[in-house]
């Protein structure tokens, strides 16, 4: 519909269109992806039915982007008569809402009325979201639900039965729609075809004594032989060193060093430093004994080999030479060869006998169809995905598109927005635009760009052990008193309460109100800081002078020496007393002066002066909070997540204070004033302002500045 009339609104410092109406909602595949909000959001940490989400996301991928929108649309407005039904979003739906005029419609409407026959309410004209969730789950958990995957349990005959526990063992096999694991047609024909391979091994082997010398016994001969195999090649390699050059036997038999060093600590015959040394003592032309005089760490493993493999084999035998070891190998190749082969087999955790009773076995019938029975509902499994389908996007279609298309629930107040989490009580203020954050690090290397005070919270529930993380923006009041470790309470879109804990800041303004006062704020912070830390040296030097005095009173009553009173000296008492009258001179300068300049200003510039005072001060703390208050920026905070905005969502100055609400007295209420426990040093406190505004005044008048003031206001 090109020609659809569109109504826009701007918020956000964007254009956004307005969804009202069901033809709003007809025409969206008209309208232009550049006007849309958002062009991708994720399925999950969202306040909004999964489910729902997932059954947009077409391709599976865990995020909903334009196209995949409009084909839920399309589909929802072909399925419904009127499309402004859409706009309630009503969790049910009313068999007579549904457009049967065409073939897809006629088989969804036979689909909602199975449904409620299934649901023991034939004659109900109406089905809601609850009716199909029981409805899939009772299908799913049966032993048929139509997916074409069938777990062992679906099965009556315990044959039928093992043969698909067999499948999902050696294949891995499927899952299907109750989560639970079964085998497909593929995982069954798999099976059977590894099953006759293993088998014909087994033929094979089983009709060449080359291949199995000992008959069943050659597979212990073999995994004797293989314990040791490298370890006996490594002797007899050492021997004919030794036997090349004599001087390298003791040196091929381990050091004394090594010895040494191993000795310090408590031996095992396992222990990995005994098993490193040869399997027995290297000569030339020395025999591999077969008892005695074997390395400890292998001696278990060399008395397997002699009774499982050197015995059945080549005899009685005490020791071996290198003949006789080069004999042992060769006639264990080709078992060797063979069993490389068989154990590659996806079936040979099965065995030999299990794989011969699935090749000749009567069973592989029985378990296709089994699964051809399962195929069959197929059609019916889908009829319920589709009357599914349409009740949610019944319920939450139109809420997705107020939340995609445009921000019409975020900017609108009406309602919350899908990525608003919930809202966080904490130091008397209560913050509305709170986001779960999926990804820390990405969150961290995207703040910044929101340039908006930012508050990233822990969440725990200790009854149920839940925990994640939410980013709070605080956007309006001062915020000089959130301090990482400050804790507060969550609520959750469910009203669930969480303890939440201050792990993270990310400052900026957070209103210009709190930068006006932002400068007196650090002045006075300086000066405090200033004054604790003359106040300690000052304490400090006391200490110190005072534990020197006692130190030295102390030396000279046991040295017996009567303390020297010090003089008195009047030059440098005098010196101090006129540095200080200089000081109050100074002081006393500038004020006059500026007293002077103040009254020597006509009346009416006088409360201009004080203005600009104030602006000098404040105001450039002030604009520079305004510029990055009308900077602030949703769209980083929702592109950590996986959003993908396509236009700059800005939280102005006006948006965000109602985003923020700051604690304040409810209408009506009485506030008693008279506080019982307020610190006492009020009365001293008007005593002490008193007489600095009598001291101020005296000034005035001995500098004629006074005399002036009052010239001005005189009439004439």
């Amino acid at each position: 519909m090109p020609d659809h009339p569109w109504r826009f609104f701007r918020a956000g410092g964007f254009q956004q269109v307005r969804l009202e109406t069901g033809d709003d909602i007809a025409a969206l595949d008209g309208l232009d992806q550049k006007l849309w909000v958002a062009l991708a959001c994720p399925v999950s940490g969202l306040e909004m039915d999964r489910r729902t989400l997932e059954v947009i996301d077409a391709d599976g991928d865990g995020r909903i982007r334009p196209p995949e929108v409009i084909e839920a649309t399309r589909w929802a407005r072909r399925m419904l008569r009127d499309p402004s039904g859409l706009l309630a979003g009503s969790a049910q739906v009313r068999l007579d809402a549904i457009d049967d005029s065409h073939g897809e419609g006629r088989a969804l409407l036979g689909a909602m009325r199975r449904s409620l026959a299934l649901l023991g309410r034939p004659g109900a004209d109406a089905i809601s979201v609850e009716d199909v969730v029981a409805m899939r789950e009772a299908f799913d958990a049966g032993p048929l639900n139509g997916d074409g995957i069938v777990p062992p349990e679906s099965a009556d005959d315990p044959d039928v039965r093992a043969v698909i526990a067999d499948a999902v063992a050696c294949r891995g096999g499927n899952t299907d729609r109750s989560g639970r694991a079964g085998a497909s047609r593929e995982d069954v024909a798999a099976l059977y075809e590894a099953a006759a391979g293993y088998a014909a091994l087994w033929d094979r082997a089983e009709a060449d004594p080359s291949v199995l010398p000992l008959g069943d016994g050659t597979s212990a001969a073999h995994a004797a032989w293989r314990a040791v195999a490298p370890k006996v090649d490594d002797f007899f390699t050492r021997c004919r060193l030794a036997e090349f050059d004599p001087r390298a036997a003791g040196i091929l038999n381990g050091a004394e060093a090594e010895y040494a060093a191993m000795a310090q600590g408590e031996l095992r015959p396992g222990a990995p430093a005994i098993a490193a040394f040869p399997i027995a003592h290297v000569r030339a032309g020395a025999r591999l004994p077969l008892s005695e005089g074997i390395n400890p760490a292998w001696a278990d493993r060399v008395e397997a080999l002699a009774r499982d493999c050197v015995r059945p084999i080549l005899g009685e035998r005490k020791e071996l030479d290198a003949s006789d070891w080069r004999d042992l190998s060769a006639r264990l190749a080709p078992y060797a060869a063979w069993a490389a082969e068989a154990d590659a087999s996806p079936v040979a955790s099965l065995g030999r006998e299990r794989a011969r009773a699935l090749r000749d076995g009567p069973w592989r019938d029985a378990v296709l169809a089994l699964i051809d029975a399962d195929l069959a509902l197929a059609p019916e499994a889908q009829a319920m995905a589709s009357v599914e389908r349409l009740v949610r996007l019944h319920r939450d279609l139109f809420r997705l598109l107020k939340n995609f298309v445009s921000f019409q629930d975020f900017y609108g107040r009406r309602e919350k927005a899908i990525f608003q989490a919930g809202t966080l009580f904490i130091d008397r203020r209560a913050c509305e635009l709170c986001i779960e954050v999926v990804d820390p690090a990405r969150h961290a290397a995207l703040a910044s760009h929101a340039r908006t005070w930012l508050a990233y919270c822990d969440l725990t529930r200790k009854a149920t052990g839940e925990k994640k993380q939410i980013v709070a923006a605080v956007t309006a009041g001062g915020a000089e008193d959130l301090v990482v470790g400050r804790n507060g309470v969550f609520y959750d879109r469910e009203g669930r309460d969480w303890d939440a804990v201050l792990v993270r800041i990310v400052d900026n303004p957070t209103s210009i109100g709190a930068a006006f006062w932002a400068p007196y704020r650090k002045v006075g912070q300086m000066i405090s800081q200033q004054i604790e830390k003359f106040a300690a040296a000052r304490a400090s030097d006391v200490e110190a002078g005072a534990s020197k005095r006692v130190a030295d009173a102390s030396t000279r009553v046991e040295g017996k020496e009567a303390p020297k009173s010090e003089s008195f000296d009047i030059a440098r008492f005098a010196g101090i007393f006129a540095a200080i009258g200089l000081a109050l001179g100074a002081i006393g300068g500038a004020i006059s002066a500026m007293l002077v300049a103040f009254t020597s200003l006509a009346f009416w510039q006088m409360p201009l002066a004080l203005a600009g005072i104030v602006l000098a001060i404040s105001g450039p703390s002030m604009l520079l909070a305004a510029l990055k208050l009308r900077g602030r920026n949703l769209g980083p905070l929702l592109d950590a997540n996986g959003w993908a905005l396509n236009a700059r969502a800005m939280v102005n100055i006006p948006f965000g204070g109602s985003l923020t609400q700051l604690a304040a007295l409810p209408p009506g209420a009485r506030v008693d004033l008279d506080d019982p426990y307020a610190p006492p040093g009020s009365g001293r406190r008007l005593v002490v302002l008193a007489s600095l505004l009598a001291g101020a005044l005296a000034l005035a008048w001995y500098t004629g500045s006074l005399e002036r003031l009052f010239g001005l206001l005189a009439p004439g």
